[in-house]
């Protein structure tokens, strides 16, 4: 399975967020370009976590993005799941005109691999991660 920017991008823009031990919120401007992508993707990215409820955005002088919750308590599995289309074929959605569906093997092998990969990842947190802040910062907080 092959997830999108977009998801890839909030885990990056999450886990630069949990490593951070600065006082100012960040920018969106500065998450762009530790991590060498475009502002505007970022800034969708970052209007999607605040949407979901894992960022607070605070706008003007001093302003920027900030953990909502607790790394702990933001889920890699759920965050995958709020942020992907998880339906991998056309069968997997419920208005499917596969004259197979009930019948298929191949939908319910997908559906059990798709399963068991978010089981996977529902096992870790932002805060697992981010066990390793300090070389995270060390990587991304220093110009």
């Amino acid at each position: 399975m092959q997830l999108t920017t977009h998801t890839d991008y909030a885990l990056r823009l999450l886990m630069y967020l949990a490593a951070r031990n600065e006082a100012m919120p960040a920018t969106v401007d500065a998450v762009a370009a530790r991590y060498g992508v475009s502002v505007n993707h970022m800034a969708k990215v970052a209007q999607t976590l605040v949407g979901l409820g894992h960022v607070y955005s605070r706008r003007g002088r001093g302003g920027g993005l900030e953990l909502a919750r607790a790394p702990a308590a933001i889920n890699v599995g759920a965050l995958v799941r709020e942020t992907e289309n998880l339906r991998l074929l056309e069968c997997f959605g419920p208005d499917s005109t596969c004259p197979i569906a009930p019948a298929c093997r191949l939908k319910r092998i997908l559906g059990s691999a798709q399963a068991e990969f978010l089981a996977v990842l529902d096992g870790y947190t932002l805060a697992d991660l981010t066990t390793n802040a300090d070389d995270l910062r060390a990587l991304l907080m220093t110009a």
